[in-house]
């Protein structure tokens, strides 16, 4: 694949490479990476010194570029977990439940989502648990109806998420308020 731009899998089928961009990811050296103490320089020459043990010459000189990631900060986190709840409610067909949520739900949730070593992968798992399969136990049960709106909340011993589904009020029409007025007099 990185010689010849083809890649041949185990039943003889040739997929073109040629026109591919192909990104590697690895969490080597992500200790290093969040080491406050060190500078971008000394984290890099680090890194690249774990990269070199890692992996032989013949493969390393067959990257065009090397990238470092920065660690996450909390602004990072909590925009991840925002595009996770808008992902999750674009999965959910109108007129189905909306998910709604208070800040501090987001919050919670980056905190308790991010781990240095892993970065935001824990997040996606802790975003499933915490609030797509109560979500989906919720629809299942009934708790949750077509139409309402879900709010994700900090419980309040702040141990974990509780979700609260809402019945959106009917819409009156005029002429039924019209009606109830003259009724009244």
């Amino acid at each position: 694949m990185l010689d010849d731009g083809r890649l041949t899998d185990g039943q003889g089928r040739t997929v073109d490479f040629s026109n591919v961009i192909l990104i590697l990811t690895s969490n080597l050296g992500s200790p290093i990476l969040i080491d406050p103490v060190l500078s971008v320089e000394e984290k890099r020459e680090q890194v690249m010194a774990l990269v070199r043990q890692a992996f032989r010459p013949e493969f390393l000189n067959r990257l065009d570029d090397i990238v470092m990631f920065q660690a996450l900060t909390e602004d990072d986190l909590a925009q991840i977990v925002e595009l996770s709840v808008d992902q999750l409610h674009d999965r959910l067909r109108e007129p189905s439940p909306h998910a709604g949520g208070h800040s501090w739900g987001a919050v919670v949730l980056a905190e308790r989502g991010y781990d240095p070593v892993f970065g935001a992968r824990p997040l996606r798992r802790l975003i499933q648990t915490e609030v797509q399969n109560k979500l989906a136990t919720a629809l299942l049960s009934g708790g949750v109806h077509d139409g309402d709106t879900v709010r994700v909340d900090v419980a309040a011993d702040g141990t974990g998420l509780v979700l609260t589904a809402t019945t959106p009020e009917p819409e009156v029409e005029d002429d039924d308020v019209i009606e109830a007025e003259l009724l009244d007099d």
